[in-house]
């Protein structure tokens, strides 16, 4: 939750300032334009990995992050110029963020959060936080699987190839004992999560004198 350009809570977003206030302000309308970015994200994620954390085969680890660079770059620039390759590269980053984003943003956002320290157990800390999207055929290859957000979080080392399965029971084991078992399907999944950021931010769409009253 802790991203620089987003804000979960109101609270979080009127504690923004400069550009990142701007874009927290319009965030529903950002949203998915700053997803285009994910992929450069993570490559950054890797570096800073790499040298904040020192994982201990840091040199295998460097080896691989370069050589995936290298070959990405230099395998574009060689076959189609310098300028058709640096398009190509940002176009195809520019996709793998939307997909990334597609896959990960029904998943928690706009779901209950829950403090670390509150008194809530394993399964409805994972249950209540998640948002499943309604399976298809076509649904479970885009996704992956992680449209069975609930039942990967439970078990997160099940092959995903069983999530279906095991949705049957996780579900009518909720359904039984009164626990909150969310599923929706995609596209609503995707208004939700851009209703919660525009009501989120709405603090600061007000006249400057009730936002900053707010903030006080």
């Amino acid at each position: 939750m802790d991203i620089p350009v987003l804000a979960f809570t109101e609270e979080q977003a009127l504690e923004k300032r400069g550009l990142q206030r701007f874009i927290v302000k319009y965030q529903a309308l950002f949203f998915f334009p700053l997803c285009t970015l994910q992929g450069w994200g993570m490559h950054v994620d890797s570096l800073r990995f790499l040298f904040d954390k020192r994982p201990r085969q840091w040199a295998i680890e460097a080896a691989l992050v370069v050589l995936s660079l290298v070959w990405l770059i230099g395998l574009a620039f060689y076959l189609m110029g310098f300028w058709g390759g640096l398009l190509w590269i940002l176009v195809q980053q520019a996709v793998f963020g939307l997909y990334l984003a597609s896959v990960f943003a029904p998943n928690h956002k706009g779901m209950p959060i829950i403090e670390k320290d509150d008194p809530i157990d394993f399964l409805h800390r994972q249950v209540v936080t998640a948002r499943n999207v309604v399976s298809h055929p076509v649904i479970d290859f885009w996704y992956g699987g992680l449209n069975y957000q609930i039942e990967h979080h439970l078990f997160p080392t099940m092959p995903r190839n069983r999530l279906r399965e095991s949705q049957v029971i996780v579900k009518a084991y909720c359904e039984q004992n009164g626990i909150p078992y969310y599923e929706t399907g995609m596209l609503q999944s995707y208004r939700e999560i851009l209703g919660f950021f525009h009501e989120v931010s709405a603090p600061l769409r007000r006249p400057p004198a009730a936002a900053e009253s707010l903030a006080r």
